[in-house]
């Protein structure tokens, strides 16, 4: 029979019970049942087979995508006082690990799903007892995730060699066709699937049209304290953000694939390690990141599918601290999506093409966007959810059929061939040389739009016709009708344009913002001590602050002002290593300027 967890889950990681479905995970594993985890980023599902790695006899071998993610788990794993290492190519310690592991020293190995289908790794496999097979990032083994790896796809056989040893999959990002393919893959039973809820309560969504999106970003870095992400849609637009947000007096780098491997190490070392840095990335910057103090992540433009926003939203606040989700998109963004989408293989098309009218109903939606993320993953959700843009702020709602109407006129007596300038110009009368020379100032649409508030109107129904469908651009950036052209022509359908509110630009970290932040509550001096001793402490060790202690931990300290080891004991957080090698120094600091 397995040991207790409880006092383990105390004396290891300091915390003094599970949270949501954690027990249920940990439960099923000690048993030896095959079980699919699906929990938020966040809701720690790490924990749920880390702790069974001390609790059992043998060693957790973890299936994980990226080297750097397992660089970070591994950091955090030997800070608690686990047993753990790493089997990648970039390890120079690769026979010293082996022999740990055949010597039955290692809780928790880790390697690429490329390693563990080897049938050399398989045969080294049964040189030591095995607790555990844990699948990171499972949504990799479906052909129907996102963020699809074929080598995954290979895990079977190793977990069919090994009948007698329990698998634990686990992910954060998964709808019903990928949780149920992902099941099949790694031979789980369809009851030993527990799934938490996709909620992540402390991440304020807000979604707004690009105006100018390097200043709508500097404006949002301004106001938000803590490290953030930018994620941008080309490896030039990485550098160009980087350069202009560099300006602030942030400290900002760069990230995409087409960096010198040790340039891309080092900007993303100094990412982990730094508690404001911005980074600017490709979706090259994914999964690879374990970094749990992340204030924001920022878009500037649509990510490739709901899916994909949710995975890169969620690297948002997963210390649980308050943290925003902004996301900057245009009417191109889904133009381009839509040519994207006619290169994927025809079976794959229709599950791209639902994913896209949900990123659309996701940004066009005046209602909750938390009730629109969550229902597409299957979560039940309440229409006002508090902690997104249209909740805390309502916008405004005005028929634009008319002027959609005319901007669909326009585009048809022109030959449907033009781009959305030069739409705009015949519409509101502007004559140049071209259509002068096209004869379009005899069109009857010739300045057809010229008051006021239809002129206001144009540039967002024009990206609403996108949106919808309803307009297309074409290899030569020209307009041209999609199939949603024809209910609004044809068939008088509404086209209802939502009105955002007028967005107020603060200063740095002013209360109010739009992170609603907590990185140093009322300003307790305490608190800031702490956070400078921690700063010292990550620095002799090599390692980023958070693996010392997170933020939530500093805080229940200058709280509570614990003076004396027993005392600091009971702070969550406080394991027992972590207690030994860093609890008199932080005892010091109260006692210094907690008096």
């Amino acid at each position: 029979m397995p040991r207790d967890p409880l006092p383990l889950l105390h004396s290891t990681f300091g915390f003094p019970g599970f949270r949501g479905v954690q027990e249920s995970v940990v439960t099923r594993v000690l048993a030896g049942d095959n079980t699919l985890a699906v929990m938020p980023t966040g809701a720690g599902k790490s924990l749920c087979y880390q702790l069974p790695s001390v609790v059992l006899e043998g060693t957790c071998v973890v299936v994980s995508p990226l080297i750097a993610l397992m660089h970070d788990q591994l950091r955090a794993a030997t800070a608690v006082g686990i047993r753990a290492a790493t089997l990648t190519s970039v390890d120079t310690d690769q026979m010293e690990t082996i022999a740990r592991f055949r010597r039955g020293e290692l809780d928790l190995l880790y390697v690429a799903p490329e390693r563990a289908s080897n049938m050399a790794f398989r045969e080294l496999l049964t040189q030591a007892p095995l607790a555990l097979f844990a699948i990171d990032e499972a949504h990799c083994v479906s052909e129907w995730g996102h963020d699809f790896r074929p080598d995954y796809r290979l895990l079977r056989p190793l977990l069919d060699h090994f009948p007698h040893v329990p698998r634990l999959a686990l992910t954060a990002t998964a709808d019903k066709v990928t949780r149920d393919d992902i099941l099949d893959q790694l031979g789980i039973p369809r009851e030993g699937m527990i799934v938490a809820g996709f909620d992540r309560p402390n991440i304020r969504y807000t979604i707004s049209p690009k105006d100018n999106t390097t200043r709508q970003i500097a404006d949002l870095i301004a106001e938000t304290p803590g490290a953030g992400i930018v994620y941008c849609q080309s490896r030039a637009g990485t550098e160009k953000m980087a350069e202009a947000l560099a300006r602030s007096g942030r400290p900002t780098r760069a990230y995409h694939a087409g960096l010198d491997p040790q340039v891309r190490a080092r900007n993303q070392a100094d990412f982990v390690a730094s508690e404001d840095m911005v980074i600017c990335a490709t979706v090259a910057f994914g999964m690879g990141i374990d970094k749990p103090d992340v204030r924001f992540v920022a878009h500037a433009g649509m990510p490739k599918s709901i899916e994909s926003y949710y995975q890169e939203t969620g690297r948002a606040g997963r210390d649980g601290d308050p943290a925003v989700a902004h996301l900057f998109w245009g009417a191109e963004d889904f133009a381009k999506a839509r040519q994207r989408m006619s290169e994927v293989e025809p079976a794959r098309q229709a599950g791209e093409r639902v994913r896209l009218q949900a990123l659309g109903a996701l940004v066009e939606t005046p209602g909750c966007r938390r009730k629109i993320l969550l229902r597409h993953f299957g979560d039940d959700a309440p229409d006002y959810c508090g902690n997104c843009d249209n909740c805390l702020n309502p916008p405004g709602a005005v028929d634009a059929t008319e002027v959609a109407k005319k901007v669909l006129s326009a585009v048809f007596r022109t030959g449907q061939s033009f781009g959305m300038g030069y739409i705009e110009q015949v519409l509101t009368g502007v004559s140049t040389e071209r259509s002068l020379m096209n004869g379009h100032e005899a069109l009857g649409v010739w300045g057809l739009v010229s008051s006021a508030d239809e002129l206001a109107l144009l540039k967002p129904v024009i990206r609403a016709l996108l949106l919808r469908d309803a307009l297309r651009a074409n290899d030569f950036g020209g307009l041209e009708f999609g199939p949603g052209a024809r209910g609004i022509l044809k068939e008088n359908e509404e086209v209802s344009l939502i009105l955002q509110p007028k967005r107020e630009r603060r200063g740095r970290g002013r209360s109010g913002s739009s992170a609603g932040t907590v990185a140093n509550p009322s300003g307790d001096p305490l608190f800031e001590a702490l956070r400078a001793k921690r700063r010292a402490l990550a620095a002799e060790a090599s390692v980023p602050p958070y693996v010392i202690f997170h933020d939530s931990v500093l805080r229940e300290m200058a709280t509570l002002k614990p003076r004396s080891l027993s005392a600091m004991a009971n702070i969550t957080g406080v394991g027992e290593r972590k207690l030994t090698a860093y609890g008199d120094a932080f005892l010091q600091v109260i006692r210094e300027e907690g008096a």
